[in-house]
């Protein structure tokens, strides 16, 4: 049986820090429906009992953030694969936080940024359902692939700025703004 709180409780934040991956899903009118996994278990942080965020890696596009600007809607889901079945779905209005923005450092103070850091996205909690999630395999996490950190730490500064400034669409042409700085995560951010 499906439960709707207005926030996120204490046993769901317990829930949440122990989850491996969690997935987005974003629309907007006239474009396909963007569903994403994502890895990373420090990449997510509960800010309130209701406002979340996590950070967003650069990577092949960049359509949460499209979405987002153009709808607002976010759908965040993780599902338990251990013996405690649980499906927990946050619904809430998004936005991209990039570097350049007023509120960036304030924001990701409270994470350990990542090579690649393209922005953070913030997520206003409008309600939480929880299920029961006994249709969801159990698996074990062996453990987090390195190749997106990797392909961000081995990456030329400049030219990584320079390819995502011109990534300013989405797959179906709904506008972005891109980034104008490369996040180290552990060393010097490149402004070029």
């Amino acid at each position: 049986m499906a439960e709707f709180t207005d926030t996120l409780t204490d046993k769901h934040i317990a829930f949440i820090e122990r989850q491996p991956v969690y997935f987005t899903a974003t629309a907007a009118e006239g474009a396909r429906i963007n569903l994403s996994p994502k890895g990373y278990a420090d990449s997510f942080r509960v800010l309130s009992s209701s406002q979340v965020a996590y950070l967003d890696l650069g990577g092949s596009g960049n359509e949460t953030h499209a979405h987002l600007a153009a709808d607002g809607r976010i759908t965040i889901m993780f599902c338990a694969f251990d013996r405690s079945a649980l499906i927990l779905r946050i619904y809430g209005r998004g936005r991209p936080v990039l570097p350049q923005d007023d509120e960036w450092d304030s924001v990701a103070a409270t994470f350990t940024l990542l090579p690649g850091t393209r922005q953070i996205f913030v997520i206003d909690v409008e309600s939480v359902q929880t299920s029961c999630g006994w249709g969801v395999p159990m698996m074990e996490l062996q453990h987090e692939r390195d190749t997106l950190q990797k392909y961000h730490r081995q990456a030329d500064r400049a030219l990584w700025v320079e390819k995502f400034r011109e990534r300013d669409r989405s797959i179906d042409g709904l506008p972005t703004r891109p980034t104008d700085r490369f996040i180290a995560g552990d060393a010097q951010d490149v402004n070029p």
